[in-house]
């Protein structure tokens, strides 16, 4: 059954449209605020257990081993990653002004302003402008090199007037972060993780559309080098080839830097994970329909 689409059904359309998208920005901010609780926490008891019983580097890194057993899949628990939270905890710990305000604002917003800004005053201004302003991780960064604060101190900037509305209204881009997403196990509408979701669900007619020749080997498939985390979105194997195949899903057209993130994790999984007498990793980037894989069609980039 269709209405007629009248002035009045319009002005409903709007209002519960933007209803839902101030549910979905609160909800951001609530869960974000849990996260970085969460972080909180975690530097807490690693700080009072080192005060406590003496405990030193060994215990983070087995700590990192036991967490990603338990949450594969789940960013954020590097043995780097624990550290941050440590030294997270660390500088705010006590400081009743600016413990409340690093809730509003994502993860990698808050590494930034710890490992770029140099005291309280200078923190505080840019997690307030990341807050207000919605500022990309990049765009953060940007504003720091470019010494904003410095030059706010000194009445030498004007972008809080020059600012469009549409980039003021963009606040929810403090707080939306990878981490989020891998912590509630979701995605955004047409994400590659939604994509590899819809995949994983029809894992055997996938590996059947391929060719029949590959075995899955893992989704999100987990590698550490020099306490980063990467993580692969699928990885298969190829009996005929006898080689490890990375699946990297992409939404829209496919970019050059794909090719070197490809190659850097070739080149991580010959290292770490092929086996003797397995053949040399390949890789392919995936850009499929959002409508979802009917019609599986793989273009392998043998590097």
């Amino acid at each position: 059954m269709t209405i007629e689409v009248t002035e009045d059904y319009r002005s409903l359309l709007v209002a519960v449209k933007h209803r839902i998208r101030a549910a979905q920005y609160e909800a951001l901010k609530a869960v974000n605020r849990e996260l970085m609780a969460l972080y909180w926490d975690i530097g807490e008891l690693i700080v009072t257990r080192q005060e406590s019983a003496g405990w030193g580097k060994s215990v983070v890194e087995q700590l990192a081993q036991d967490l990603q057993v338990e949450f594969h899949g789940m960013a954020g628990f590097s043995a780097r990653n624990i550290w941050r939270m440590r030294d997270f905890y660390l500088t705010y710990h006590g400081n009743e002004k600016l413990t409340p305000l690093v809730a509003e604002i994502g993860w990698t917003h808050n590494l930034v302003i710890l490992e770029k800004c140099k005291d309280d005053l200078q923190r505080e201004f840019y997690i307030r402008m990341t807050q207000k302003f919605g500022w990309t991780k990049n765009v953060l960064i940007h504003q720091i090199e470019n010494k904003t604060y410095e030059k706010t101190l000194l009445n030498q900037t004007n972008f809080d007037r020059t600012l469009s509305e549409e980039m003021r209204d963009r606040a929810k881009l403090a707080v939306k972060d990878a981490y989020t997403f891998d912590f509630l196990e979701l995605a955004d509408e047409h994400s590659e993780r939604e994509l590899e979701k819809a995949i994983l669900t029809r894992v055997e007619p996938f590996l059947q559309e391929m060719g029949g020749m590959f075995t899955f080997v893992g989704s999100q498939y987990r590698l550490e080098i020099s306490d980063e985390e990467y993580f692969i979105d699928l990885l298969l194997y190829h009996r005929g080839l006898k080689c490890l195949v990375a699946v990297e899903l992409k939404i829209g057209k496919f970019l050059p830097e794909y090719v070197g993130k490809m190659q850097f994790y070739l080149a991580a999984l010959d290292d770490r994970v092929r086996l003797e007498g397995e053949n040399a990793a390949i890789a392919c980037t995936r850009n499929p329909d959002p409508a979802i894989i009917t019609n599986i069609s793989l273009r392998f980039c043998l590097c």
